[in-house]
């Protein structure tokens, strides 16, 4: 068939720069590579999805993003969401925590519990999940540079409240190569940083097998200013490393792969996201199978939590973040994530209150509930449309990753600041494409009020400096109270363990069980790895 010209048609290209066309047909799929790729949902290469029948057996995990204050008043909001139907728990720590500081460090002061959680040692971790069974409702631990301690302390919580951890399901986000790329809350240097990731992953294999120590976060590089492919790419990329660290290790892949995750974002094209993670799905089983020999398919899948993207929200005419978060959800259940963590209205301007997470949960739920999105598995298969667009983009993600390891390896590119700098330059590209009107932004270019809008009651979270002093009293009495002498010999063999080159995990969940606190246990790893120090380049 023929395609009909049409010169008075400009080229439309989408956010990772392909072009697309007017119409798609039967023709512009073969040309893409057909359907070699597609196969069946629970079949290799799970393009249409990693369960055979997806959400017709059981729905996306319901997994909202939430930490502020203390231990407490995060085991408030866990409780309440719980209440409200959530199935899944994903933590916020604050800063301090993130970067490896105690609450009570000079560098904290301002920031203890203001974006997250406020963690010290694992009387916090105790509180903070009191009362929730985690048999039930599994947790994602959101940090990176601290995140062998935070596991840690999550298993040795539930080992003390006699949960087998042998058995215990939850997630750890501990993806530190993307922290040096999109974030920041990093603490060691490249190489230290990978043995420790590698550490948790080696660690976990043999003693928490059904737990998942690293989830592979394209989401920040996204929100740095990566396009929809690089950040899959990249993600791969990221993947690949810390498999061949563990794999070096002696770990065959069959062991540890299955209980990689990854967390990715939306916002942007509905049909360009839907199209990336179907490729991406497919790619991924393709590198697992053909480039390191995993035989078991659960080795293969490509097991995700979508559903935010905050980098799309706008603080202007906030209520069309509803609008917009209705759309991501949509978008992760065309897409067949395993979760979602959907982001709220108000997240361009504050933590989200108790109303804006309840509205989040309904949108999940009413697209469960009321709108079909778990009736059949991959409803958009078979479009020429999305599967011409898979199949481009995973033809896109694989030359970005050959162009990475061409060039390198991405640890080496992270090392010297090369990823980082290209992400950094498209993001400023696109904010000069927003404020000029090129890239179109409702309510910010375009459609914009020009009589003053009424002022609504915005519910922002304040930030309570008696929060703070108390969070620091109770570190306080926790340290006058626990054993000084086995803190002391827990932190010395943190030392001599990392210098010996010895896993650090066996040496952490030591100390953390004599309460030893996140500062300390940092302080006694940067005394050998030392701290890292950014590469700036223009």
């Amino acid at each position: 068939m023929k395609r009909d010209p049409a010169p008075d048609l400009p080229p439309r290209l989408n956010e990772s720069g392909l072009a697309i066309q007017p119409l798609y047909t039967a023709e512009d799929l073969e040309a893409s590579g057909g359907l070699a790729m597609l196969g069946r949902p629970g079949e290799y290469p799970f393009t249409r999805g990693i369960h055979a029948l997806m959400y017709r057996k059981q729905p996306w995990t319901m997994r909202q993003y939430t930490g502020f204050g203390n231990a407490a008043d995060t085991n408030a909001r866990f409780k309440y969401l719980i209440a409200n139907g959530q199935t899944g728990l994903n933590v916020a720590f604050d800063l301090p925590t993130q970067c490896g500081l105690d609450s009570d460090d000079p560098q904290s002061e301002g920031e203890v519990g203001r974006v997250g959680m406020a963690i010290d040692t694992l009387r916090d971790v105790e509180i903070a999940f009191d009362g929730i069974d985690l048999e039930k409702i599994t947790v994602s631990l959101t940090i990176n540079g601290a995140a062998a301690i935070m596991i840690a302390m999550y298993l040795a919580m539930a080992e003390k409240r006699g949960y087998d951890v042998r058995k215990l399901r939850g997630t750890a986000q501990n993806d530190i190569l993307k922290e040096f790329i999109g974030r920041g809350t990093w603490i060691f240097p490249v190489e230290p940083s990978m043995r420790l990731v590698g550490d948790t992953i080696e660690y976990c294999a043999k003693h928490a097998p059904k737990y998942s120590p690293v989830s592979v976060c394209g989401y920040h590089i996204r929100e740095s200013g990566a396009t929809p492919t690089q950040e899959m790419a990249y993600a791969f990329c990221i993947a690949k490393a810390y498999a061949d660290e563990v794999i070096r290790r002696g770990l065959p892949v069959d062991e540890f792969a299955g209980r990689l995750s990854y967390n990715f974002n939306i916002f942007g094209n509905i049909f360009e996201q839907v199209a990336k993670f179907r490729a991406g799905r497919g790619l991924w089983a393709k590198i697992m199978k053909e480039q390191y020999g995993a035989t078991q398919p659960g080795s293969m899948w490509l097991r995700m939590i979508a559903g935010g993207g905050g980098g799309g929200l706008t603080a202007e005419q906030p209520e069309n973040n509803i609008v917009r978060g209705a759309y991501y959800a949509l978008i992760s259940a065309l897409s067949g994530a395993q979760t979602m963590a959907l982001c709220c209205f108000d997240e361009a301007y504050t933590i989200p209150s108790e109303y804006a997470q309840r509205l989040s949960l309904r949108t999940m739920q009413l697209l469960i509930e009321e709108m079909g999105l778990t009736d059949t598995a991959d409803p958009l298969g078979g479009s020429f449309y999305v599967e011409t667009l898979t199949n481009r983009m995973r033809d896109e993600m694989e030359r970005i990753m050959a162009e990475v390891d061409a060039d390198g390896g991405i640890v080496r590119q992270v090392a010297e600041g090369r990823v980082q700098s290209q992400v950094s330059a498209q993001a400023y590209r696109r904010q000069r494409d927003i404020e000029s009107g090129a890239l179109r932004k409702v309510g910010i270019n375009c459609y914009r009020s020009d009589e003053a809008e009424p002022e609504r009651a915005v519910e922002f979270h304040p930030y309570n400096e008696a929060d703070a002093r108390a969070q620091i009293a109770a570190f306080a009495r926790v340290r006058a109270g626990r054993d000084a002498a086995a803190v002391a010999q827990a932190l010395a063999r943190v030392s001599a363990d990392a210098r010996a080159g010895a896993n650090l995990m066996p040496a952490v969940v030591e100390a953390v069980k004599a309460y030893a606190s996140v500062g300390e246990i940092t302080q006694e790893m940067v005394k050998v790895f030392g701290r890292y120090r950014e590469p700036v380049r223009f």
